[in-house]
């Protein structure tokens, strides 16, 4: 630990002089035969000696309370440490598994002051701080805090994982607002209430005119429709008066378990045909941006009712239903 023993007005803490005095003022320290010289010394260590034990003292006592107090938080919480002990940070998992990083900052001068508390969640509460508290009890207040937001933060999960946001993929836990493409370039910008996350949100538009107009139309004429008991995206549903888009990801993996021409995900077989009584989605678009499933039946079928499908061999040569692109399926066998 450094201490630095140097005061900026030229006097230790203590009001002791720092030795440095003005040239042709006061002693000359330099002078040994000085009959001064010596007792003025010998004052002056005494009083940096003083000033340095005191600093250990008090530096000493808070190190060994903030040690003490993180042991009893767990040193498994621990994210951080300041160099002097006045800064931490914890990791805390609510009961849905989300992991919440809280920040604690002490004012080392005095350890009874009330630390200033920082997290990211939508606000923080009046935290309860006496002379007689511990670390231990922010944390404890905050998992309590934790505890009341979780709806709030189930239903921002709710709309992440079955519409179509747009924005950062890893949104912070402190923001109540979400961007929902709607199709057609138009957005609907959503504020979730962090106290009544299932009442009606608030909500703007971007988007062309044309397009915005309408929904802003439906939005209010059916808002008062709004059921705080059914879920949040049935009721966004309910209200615009059909579903909002799904995130690409879901799209595309619908696609992949459903066949794009029967729309069922396992197809019946007719004994005629070689294999299992039931078939999955065994062909796929080779277009990337495409990625669409079929049943290979079902496109033999659809090509051979196209008038421009080529077949060479065993091989119909024909067009994607979907992106148009070109595509080569086999035929299936029959047995003999």
């Amino acid at each position: 630990m450094e201490i630095n023993l140097q005061h900026p007005s030229g006097s230790n803490a203590n009001g002791c002089s720092d030795g440095v005095v003005n040239e042709g003022h006061g002693p000359d320290w330099n002078n040994a035969d000085h009959p001064d010289n010596s007792n003025d010394r010998n004052g002056a260590n005494k009083c940096t000696e003083k000033f340095i034990c005191k600093e250990f003292s008090e530096s000493s006592s808070f190190h060994h309370k903030m040690y003490l107090e993180i042991e009893e938080v767990g040193w498994n919480h621990l994210v951080q440490l300041g160099d002097d002990l006045s800064f931490l940070s914890f990791r805390i998992s609510d009961e849905s598994g989300r992991v919440h990083i809280v920040e604690v900052r002490f004012d080392k001068t005095n350890s009874r002051r009330a630390p200033t508390i920082s997290a990211d969640v939508p606000y923080l509460p009046i935290f309860k701080w006496l002379a007689n508290s511990r670390l231990k009890d922010i944390i404890l207040q905050f998992e309590k805090h934790l505890e009341e937001l979780q709806e709030f933060w189930s239903t921002l999960d709710e709309i992440d994982r079955l519409l179509w946001v747009v924005g950062p993929k890893l949104s912070s836990r402190a923001t109540c607002n979400r961007q929902i493409s709607l199709g057609n370039d138009c957005i609907l910008m959503l504020s979730v209430s962090t106290h009544n996350p299932r009442s009606l949100p608030e909500c703007r538009f971007l988007g062309p005119d044309s397009s915005i107009s309408t929904l802003r139309m439906l939005w209010g004429r059916n808002c008062k429709k709004w059921m705080e008991e059914k879920p949040f995206v049935d009721n966004l549903a309910y209200v615009f008066g059909f579903q909002l888009p799904k995130p690409p990801e879901i799209v595309q993996r619908d696609n992949e378990a459903e066949c794009g021409i029967c729309y069922s995900q396992c197809l019946p077989l007719d004994d005629e045909v070689e294999g299992n009584r039931w078939c999955g989605i065994d062909y796929t678009c080779d277009n990337s941006k495409c990625s669409r499933g079929f049943h290979n039946l079902c496109l033999v079928e659809w090509l051979r009712s196209i008038s421009t499908t080529r077949q060479s061999f065993d091989v119909l040569f024909g067009n994607c239903p979907y992106c148009c692109e070109p595509i080569a399926v086999k035929l299936y066998r029959r047995n003999k």
